[in-house]
């Protein structure tokens, strides 16, 4: 089982970065309106500068008291985000999601931001990937493929 993150997990997101100067609630609405748990913050030349997901939302901003139409991406997000390359592999990426405790990360080709891969697509995929080698070694060990 060798599934990429690019093309196995991740195809044709289209992801758009926000500005550190857009609100909370925009980034909101765009969560809602493309069903994502989280959202990435570029710079000017749409460079990767930050993450912000549902939890630093629940955490720093309705936690805090703070205003999502007031308060700004820039103010919340976790600054210089981890990253995977398209070429990482689905296993490496869920070992780093594991140990860092993430539930999102970006995806990044020379800093530019092509897609968001969450624990529930890397699950999805490793299963669906596992649940094949299962039954082609049942195949193999009990089936037409017996002595081949």
């Amino acid at each position: 089982m060798h599934l990429k993150i690019i093309p196995d997990i991740v195809r044709d997101q289209g992801i758009k970065g926000m500005s550190e100067q857009d609100t909370v609630l925009d980034a909101v609405n765009k969560m809602m309106a493309l069903n994502m748990g989280a959202v990435v913050v570029v710079d000017g030349d749409d460079n990767l500068i930050g993450i912000v997901t549902e939890r630093d939302m629940t955490r720093r901003v309705i936690a805090a008291g703070l205003d999502a139409g007031a308060t700004s991406l820039g103010e919340i997000m976790t600054k210089d985000p981890d990253t995977l390359a398209p070429d990482d592999s689905a296993l490496d990426a869920l070992e780093l999601m594991r140990v860092r405790e993430f539930r999102h990360l970006p995806v990044t080709d020379d800093r530019k931001v092509v897609g968001i891969v969450s624990i529930r697509d890397l699950y999805a995929a490793v299963r669906g990937a596992l649940e094949k080698d299962i039954q082609e070694t049942e195949a193999f060990v009990f089936g037409d493929r017996y002595g081949a």
